[in-house]
């Protein structure tokens, strides 16, 4: 398995390098939604989860972003994806991301070099003034625009699901 970055800093040097503009908040270790609540209020970044979910074959993989209040409907993902889809595993999220359960993020695309995982995005979120994700370490918040954001997963070469 080769990763394009592994550290924290490589994160938001590659952000820097493409342009990207950031604010960096810590925290203490978040790994709930009811969590983050608690600890990023300051942040105008829209709240989000992230969840990488697979099909039955674990074949094709989809990093599904959605409201931090919301929960996922499998049932829909999986007939909007055309798919029979179960959360991925501990295995999946270092192999493919990099990263852990409770530090999934849209920046662990960054360690998909092969474009294996399809973002899965509410256009209303892809179209959001700011959003905040961790940037694959749940003590540290990233806020950037949303146009900034648009920046980063169009440079990447992932495939990008709006719905």
């Amino acid at each position: 398995m080769k990763l394009r970055f592994l550290g924290n800093e490589k994160h938001k040097k590659y952000l820097s390098e493409i342009g990207i503009e950031f604010k960096e908040f810590s925290h203490p270790e978040i790994y709930t939604c009811e969590d983050a609540e608690k600890y990023t209020s300051g942040i105008r970044g829209r709240h989000l989860k992230n969840l990488l979910i697979k099909d039955r074959g674990s074949k094709r993989f989809y990093l599904v972003i959605l409201p931090a209040d919301e929960k996922l409907d499998m049932g829909f993902l999986g007939a909007t994806l055309l798919e029979k889809i179960k959360f991925a595993n501990e295995d999946n999220l270092k192999e493919l991301l990099g990263t852990k359960p409770g530090s999934v993020s849209p920046f662990g695309l960054i360690n998909d070099i092969e474009h294996r995982v399809k973002v899965v995005i509410g256009k209303d979120i892809w179209d959001s003034d700011f959003l905040s994700f961790h940037p694959n370490i749940n003590t540290e918040t990233l806020e950037l625009a949303g146009k900034d954001f648009q920046k980063y997963i169009e440079s990447l070469g992932n495939e990008l699901i709006l719905i």
